[in-house]
C-alpha cells in the first residue's frame, strides 16, 4: 500500500552534492574510521562479484585504515518472493566474498531485499527476517555497540505495511521504545551514530522528473515516523549522524544538529551504471572523540 506524505516546515535542509561532505576541520587524529558500504545488491551477474571485490580493496587500502565496515542493507541482490534456490546462491556469494576478500570487522542491518517475503512461504520457518538473521548470526535485527568512545546504534526501518504483502520505512513501537531506553542509559557526553537502510530524513524524494503541481513521497522511501524520530533525537544533542542507503542517491541533511547522510550505494544504478547523478561508492566516515566527524563519499 502506498503511503504518501509531504516534508513540512522542515527547516536547515541542505542538498549537497555528492562529494567531500565534511563536518569538522579537525586535524586531531580520529578515534574510529568507518566505511559504510550499502546497497551491494549482490548477485552472480553484471561483473557484481568482481566490481564488490574491488570496491572492499579499495576501502581496506585507505590511509589511515579503515577501522570497521558498517553495512546498511540490500546485502544480496533481491529476497522478494524468490525461490530458495536462488536465495542459497546469492547469500553463498556473500559469504565467500566477505571471508576470502575482507578482513576488517562488519557490521550489518537488514535492507528490504533481504527479507523473503512471498505469501505462498508464510509457514516456512525462515519466512521474513529470520533466514538473514541467521545468515549474519543477528538475534534481533536492531542493537547497539561502543566502539572508540562513540555509540553506534543499528535500526531495522523495513516492516511489513497494513496489507501485509509490502513494506514500509518505520521503527514500530517496540522498537522506538527501546531506541528511547538506548540514549537514556547512553551518557549524555557520549557521541552517537545511528545507521538504518531507509533514511529518516533525506531531500532526494524531491528529485523527480516532470513535477507538474506536487511531489508524490511513499512510505517505502523514507521513514514514516520521522517527526517521532526526529523529536526524540532532539532530546538527546550528543546524536550527532544518521547513515543510510536504499535510494541509490547521496544527499545530505542537516537538521537540529544532526546530520543525515544517504550514501549512494556500492551498486549504483543496481550495477548498470549511475544512479541518476551519482556513481557506484561507499562513505568514508571519521569519528571524533569531542563528538564531530568528517565525511565524503568515495567513488571506487
Amino acid at each position: 500500500m502506498e503511503r504518501r506524505s509531504a516534508l513540512k516546515n522542515i527547516g536547515g535542509l541542505l542538498l549537497a552534492p555528492s562529494l567531500a561532505l565534511g563536518n569538522t576541520t579537525s586535524t586531531a587524529k580520529p578515534s574510529l574510521r568507518i566505511a559504510h558500504i550499502t546497497d551491494v545488491h549482490l548477485k552472480d551477474k553484471f561483473d557484481a562479484p568482481a566490481r564488490f571485490t574491488r570496491c572492499l580493496h579499495h576501502l581496506q587500502q585507505q590511509t589511515p585504515k579503515v577501522d570497521m565496515v558498517l553495512n546498511g542493507g540490500d546485502i544480496v541482490f533481491d529476497m522478494n518472493k524468490e525461490n530458495i534456490g536462488t536465495i542459497n546462491d546469492q547469500w553463498k556469494l556473500v559469504q565467500n566474498i566477505m571471508k576470502n576478500e575482507c578482513s576488517l570487522p562488519v557490521h550489518y542491518c537488514l535492507g528490504n531485499h533481504d527479507i523473503w517475503w512471498y505469501e505462498d512461504d508464510k509457514g516456512q520457518a525462515i519466512y521474513g527476517k529470520k533466514y538473514a538473521l541467521d545468515k549474519l548470526q543477528l538475534v534481533k535485527p536492531y542493537y547497539s555497540m561502543v566502539k572508540n568512545g562513540w555509540k553506534i546504534i543499528v535500526l531495522d526501518s523495513v516492516h511489513l505495511d497494513i496489507d501485509n504483502t509490502w513494506y514500509i520505512g518505520k521503527l514500530g513501537d517496540e522498537q522506538l521504545s527501546w531506541l528511547n531506553d538506548e540514549l537514556k542509559a547512553t551518557d549524555a557526553n557520549m557521541p552517537v551514530m545511528v545507521m538504518s537502510h531507509i533514511p529518516i530524513l533525506t531531500a532526494l524524494l524531491m528529485i523527480e522528473d516532470d513535477i507538474v503541481n506536487k511531489w508524490t513521497m511513499l512510505g517505502g522511501d523514507m521513514h514514516t515516523d520521522t517527526a517521532k524520530i526526529i523529536n526524540l533525537f532532539y532530546q538527546h544533542p550528543n546524536v550527532k549522524l544518521c547513515v543510510s542507503g536504499h535510494l541509490h542517491m547521496r544527499d545530505k541533511v542537516v537538521y537540529n544538529n544532526v546530520t543525515y547522510l544517504c550514501n549512494g550505494a556500492v551498486s549504483g544504478a543496481w550495477w548498470e551504471g549511475n544512479r541518476r547523478e551519482t556513481a557506484p561508492g561507499y562513505g568514508l566516515i571519521d569519528l571524533y572523540a569531542d563528538g564531530t566527524f568528517e565525511e565524503k563519499y568515495v567513488n571506487y
